[in-house]
């Protein structure tokens, strides 16, 4: 009985030796040739006026947009807005642009492309700043279709698909 107890001991022993070892070879070790990534500082955040951030160069997944010195001009009250569906991830807009539901982006039936939006949730006040890339929507009463990203920055209820914005246009 004695010389299974003794054999299982170290056995177990050996083992958690060996875990230990195999963890600390394969543990992530900076390479000579990785590249080291330069920072940007972007002067205004799209979310947070006024606020500067740094992005790592390579970063791809934030998007923010300079918010240029102007007045807005209010375009519409209780306007109906909504949200790209996820299968438009990756296609052209109207303006060449690829569409990502990461960026600050709209789609609008009439207003140029290119035009810099204020939208502004009418129940919590919270407000985004888009750029107009797209055309539509395609869907009767509706004035705005945001990026799923802008839509959830503003929206009061997460699950709901539309809210009423109050749009306004930066004038140069």
């Amino acid at each position: 009985m004695k010389k299974y107890s003794i054999t299982y001991i170290l056995l177990v022993v050996t083992n958690l030796f060996c875990i230990s070892f195999y963890a600390q070879k394969t543990q992530i070790q900076p390479s000579k040739s990785t590249p080291k990534v330069e920072k940007t500082t972007i002067a205004v955040d799209t979310l947070k006026k006024g606020k500067e951030i740094e992005l790592e160069s390579n970063d791809k997944t934030i998007d923010t947009l300079i918010v240029e010195k102007g007045k807005f001009k209010l375009h519409k009250k209780n306007a109906h807005a909504s949200y790209y569906a996820n299968k438009f991830n990756g296609r052209r807009t109207a303006s060449g642009k690829k569409f990502s539901n990461n960026g600050m982006t709209c789609a609008h039936k009439k207003l140029p492309l290119g035009t810099k939006l204020k939208v502004t949730n009418e129940v919590n006040k919270k407000s985004v700043y888009v750029e107009v890339t797209d055309r539509g929507p395609y869907v009767k009463g509706r004035e705005l279709d945001l990026s799923r990203r802008a839509f959830m920055e503003i929206a009061h209820n997460k699950g709901s698909g539309s809210v009423n914005v109050t749009i306004e246009i930066l004038q140069k």
